[in-house]
């Protein structure tokens, strides 16, 4: 019988490579098979297998932190209909 297998090149940055190889060898697998599970599973899901998601800078979330409690503590904040009157507010502080 032939052999039908097929060699992929990727480029990965060391450190992932190393990380993913220890983690893989850890649940005794390898770098080949690991990859054949991920590329098995996308065709069986017509997909990616998990989500992709980007988790929020630090700046981002003291920045939703903080309007949720605006949001939930409405009475310690100035609110206005009128941008002529909040800036004559803003300016008229300085």
């Amino acid at each position: 019988m032939a052999n039908l297998t097929s060699v992929i090149n990727i480029n990965v940055p060391t450190e992932v490579k190393e990380q993913a190889n220890d983690l893989f060898n850890s649940l005794g697998l390898n770098m080949s098979t690991a990859i054949n599970i991920f590329l098995r599973q996308a065709i069986y899901e017509r997909g990616i297998p998990f989500d992709i998601k980007q988790r929020p800078s630090k700046e981002l979330t003291e920045a939703l932190n903080e309007l949720d409690y605006m949001e939930k503590n409405p009475e310690k904040y100035v609110t206005y209909e009128d941008v002529d009157k909040m800036l004559k507010d803003i300016l008229d502080e300085e």
